[in-house]
């Protein structure tokens, strides 16, 4: 039973015209992975692809290799050198910035520099780009996607009189939507998702809705569908399910949803 408050952002929900033709139903860019964490933008990138008609992806040269080599099971996609990035950007409806990104200065300088560049275009960012951010740059149409901890980095940022601009997705066992001046919470969710992993596909779903959705509905309905994702898995298999599991499952979750509206 979707709770009453969440209907109207499933109703508003977007899906492909029986007409469009491909490019008109999304394009994402995923920017993230680093040598210590290869497989977190390869999440984001897993469920993207259900939902996006292209997903570029741009990563350090060892991770574009491994995507290069996973690419028998991964067609909907372009892999995009860095030094490339930015035509991709131009081109993209959203770009999902961070996963599996480390804290480090370069993961700061290129957070920071794309953002202040194409501050116009719709931007999610989450793990190591979201807590490298200078929170100055982040504006409305802007979207990040943060725990508890990280949200408390980017909140000490602030200097005084400064407020987040972006909509703030918080995650957590009870997640909060915030924008527009208006909280919205979702409920759900269980053991098994603390598994590493589960916010990439977290974010790679909210991004590819972000690409023909505005940035409230999207965090809604994307942490809805990952949690109910999660709860469908425990079911099967109790908390051992991990984030492939999940990204797998979301999109038969997300119709099964979308249709009893």
């Amino acid at each position: 039973m979707i709770p009453d408050h969440l209907k109207p952002f499933l109703q508003k929900i977007n899906l492909p015209a029986p007409d469009s033709h491909k490019g008109q139903n999304g394009k994402l860019l995923i920017i993230g992975g680093s040598e210590l964490f290869h497989a977190a933008s390869k999440w984001s990138l897993d469920v993207a692809s259900h939902f996006v008609d292209m997903v570029f992806y741009s990563s350090i040269p060892s991770n574009n290799q491994l995507i290069q080599e996973a690419k028998g099971n991964f067609w909907n996609g372009i892999v995009v050198p860095r030094k490339e990035v930015e035509h991709y950007i131009k081109e993209a409806d959203c770009i999902l910035i961070g996963p599996g990104m480390e804290r480090s200065n370069e993961t700061e300088q290129l957070t920071n520099e794309l953002l202040e560049k194409y501050s116009e275009k719709k931007w999610v960012l989450d793990a190591g780009a979201l807590q490298m951010v200078k929170p100055g740059l982040l504006k409305r149409h802007h979207i990040i996607t943060p725990h508890l901890r990280e949200m408390k980095i980017v909140e000490n940022k602030l200097t005084d009189g400064q407020i987040i601009e972006a909509v703030v997705l918080l995650k957590g066992p009870v997640d909060s939507v915030r924008g527009d001046g208006v909280e919205i919470k979702i409920e759900g969710g269980n053991a098994g998702m603390t598994k590493g992993g589960t916010g990439d596909v977290l974010a790679g779903l909210v991004a590819a809705l972000y690409c023909t959705n505005d940035a409230l509905t999207a965090c809604v309905v994307g942490s809805y569908i990952n949690k109910k994702a999660g709860d469908k898995l425990f079911k099967k298999s109790g908390p051992n399910f991990n984030a492939s599991d999940l990204a797998e499952a979301i999109p038969t979750v997300f119709w099964e949803e979308k249709s009893t509206i």
